[in-house]
């Protein structure tokens, strides 16, 4: 269940970056494309379609994604993408086989950058 909830926040969020965030806006010029997170056997998904300097995200998979990363089940998921050391767990998760990615790769370095926006928004300084 948790793991559900922080993907549909995962697409709130990204979504709100889309429309409010200028530096979030730069990374999607030229995308147009879909993405899913999921669980290995396919019972908690979400995809991600990227498609004029937007995001949007909908429950369940599709049927060509240009990427998808799999976790090996809801609890492993949800602790990956809220390590304080994201990459590390993402890359021994990789490495011990509890994490799957099919598609091109170099998207998926793309997307781990995007999420590294996500946090709050710098206001200039005066």
């Amino acid at each position: 269940m948790k793991f559900r909830f922080l993907l549909w926040m995962l697409g709130r969020l990204l979504a709100r970056a889309s429309r409010r965030n200028p530096e979030f806006r730069e990374q999607l010029v030229d995308r147009d494309l879909v993405f899913q997170l999921q669980t290995q056997d396919g019972r908690i998904a979400r995809h991600f379609t990227v498609k004029a300097q937007r995001i949007r995200s909908a429950a369940g998979t599709v049927a060509h994604p240009a990427f998808s990363i799999a976790f090996r089940d809801g609890a492993y998921g949800f602790a990956t993408l809220t390590a304080a050391n994201k990459q590390l767990a993402f890359m021994q998760g990789i490495q011990n086989r509890d994490i799957q990615i099919q598609g091109n790769p170099a998207l998926v370095l793309w997307f781990q950058g995007l999420t590294q926006l996500l946090g709050p928004q710098q206001k200039p300084a005066a």
